[in-house]
């Protein structure tokens, strides 16, 4: 009879995967001996595989490159990272090394720009697309930017305001895109998006603000999609309803040559994960040559601003079980020695499920258990995968340490958590281990930061200078 969690996870998954692999019962990721990363550096702590940054980024690169090439499309590919994801220093400077473009959403993203650029990792040539809706040191800050020579800042027009914003900041003349206002997806609690402008507007818009405007020209559609992309009948309905709006306008303005789909993949959130990836990105770009040229216009240059699968699927979390908790004859507790709502804050916030695997004793016999964070908050717990209504682990035994991992973490959950700041409960945020590989293969580790300490709460609170 099989009842190892090692069998467990063979019965149910395709397993070993790419990047998971068990050696001597304890898990690997991407060949990282995750245990000797606890003996080591101590748990809890997050880590970040940058290797899977560039890995992801050639991935896309070579699938754009081969649909570019099948469908015989005209147009030029460009791969920005959409910064809000990480905006790490160690995040970018893996990134940058991919020959990729940037992509901001705030006022500060531009101070991060320019260190790029006096640190030589970007240049003039790099596509900077700034979106959002731009508040007035937002608008300064773009301005700097290209009044500082970097003609290739495309600040994206999210109201009908911001032109002449600009314009009072910006010297001579300057490049400009627009936000498509898209539609929701059905469920959602509205119809159409905060940001951008409706379809129906859109030429209406450029006929009035820019046409005859000496100072913009119009060089990028921005069309974006909250829930991603995916194979649905509602996305590709909205991508038809924006390459309408792209034909449309481009018989209106011959400096329109660029269509930023905005809008990320999907990344990597089950062992049973199935998404693919070529067929869409050869869908999508067949796709648009055809609209094209039914309409008798040439196809756009592609951009996309790839955010979570650029560096989600680097990062992860490990904690150690503390106790077990067995409050009723169904429902086992095990507690970690962190918490989820702080440093995991989308499992709390909407319900995000990210892979989860013990580290070690995957030859124990496993169990149905709840898993349970440290603070007082009756939410902070985490009760099921992605893919199934339970958790199972090696079963508790206190005299035998069990660690778990949540994997592909990357995106969001710093910046969401409030890094470095006040952490729920005062739980200190766990430290933050790099992982890397030298010229060589061989895997190097770093320590990024330490755990909070309390003295850097209390200086916080007020209680200490």
């Amino acid at each position: 009879m099989k009842t190892k969690y090692v069998d467990l996870i063979n019965q149910t998954y395709d397993f070993p995967q790419e990047e998971f692999t068990i050696e001597n019962n304890t898990l690997n990721f991407h060949g990282v001996d995750l245990m000797k990363l606890v003996e080591e550096y101590g748990a809890p702590l997050k880590f970040t595989y940058l290797p899977q940054i560039s890995n992801n980024i050639q991935r896309a690169k070579e699938w754009f490159a081969k649909a570019i090439e099948k469908n015989d499309y005209k147009g030029n590919y460009n791969y920005c990272y959409c910064t809000k994801s990480s905006h790490f220093k160690h995040v970018l400077n893996e990134a940058l090394k991919n020959d990729i473009h940037l992509e901001t959403s705030s006022a500060f993203d531009i101070d991060i720009v320019e260190k790029l650029k006096q640190e030589g990792k970007i240049n003039d040539d790099t596509f900077i697309v700034s979106n959002g809706f731009k508040r007035a040191q937002y608008i300064t800050n773009i301005a700097r930017l290209i009044n500082n020579g970097h003609k290739n800042c495309i600040p994206i027009i999210d109201n009908y305001e911001e032109i002449d914003l600009l314009s009072e900041e910006v010297n001579g003349k300057y490049d400009i895109g627009i936000r498509i206002a898209s539609e929701e997806e059905p469920k959602f609690e509205f119809y159409t998006s905060r940001l951008g402008i409706g379809y129906k507007n859109i030429v209406p818009f450029y006929n009035k603000q820019i046409k005859d405007n000496e100072k913009v020209n119009l060089k990028m559609l921005h069309f974006f999609i909250n829930t991603g992309i995916r194979d649905n009948a509602y996305y590709w309905n909205e991508l038809h309803k924006c390459l309408k709006v792209y034909v449309n306008l481009k018989k209106e303005c011959k400096s329109l040559d660029s269509l930023n789909i905005g809008g990320g993949f999907p990344i990597k959130n089950s062992l049973g994960f199935e998404f693919d990836y070529e067929y869409m990105i050869d869908e999508i770009v067949s796709q648009i040559k055809i609209v094209c040229e039914e309409a008798g216009v040439d196809v756009p240059n592609i951009f996309t601003e790839f955010g979570s699968f650029t560096v989600g699927e680097s990062g992860g979390a490990v904690y150690e079980i503390l106790y077990q908790k067995q409050q009723n004859d169904r429902e086992k507790w095990n507690m970690i020695n962190s918490s989820f709502i702080t440093t995991l804050p989308d499992t709390w916030a909407i319900n995000k499920r990210f892979i989860m695997l013990p580290l070690n004793r995957w030859g124990d016999s496993y169990e149905r258990v709840l898993l349970g964070g440290l603070t007082c908050d009756s939410d902070d717990y985490y009760n099921s995968e992605q893919n199934t209504n339970a958790i199972y682990l090696p079963a508790y035994k206190k005299e035998k340490p069990l660690y778990i991992g949540f994997f592909n973490t990357g995106a969001y959950q710093e910046s969401i958590g409030g890094y470095g700041g006040l952490q729920h409960c005062l739980i200190p945020a766990p430290k933050h281990v790099l992982i890397d590989r030298d010229k060589d293969g061989n895997i190097e580790t770093q320590l990024f930061r330490e755990q909070q300490k309390s003295e850097d709460l209390l200086k916080i609170l007020g209680y200490a200078n």
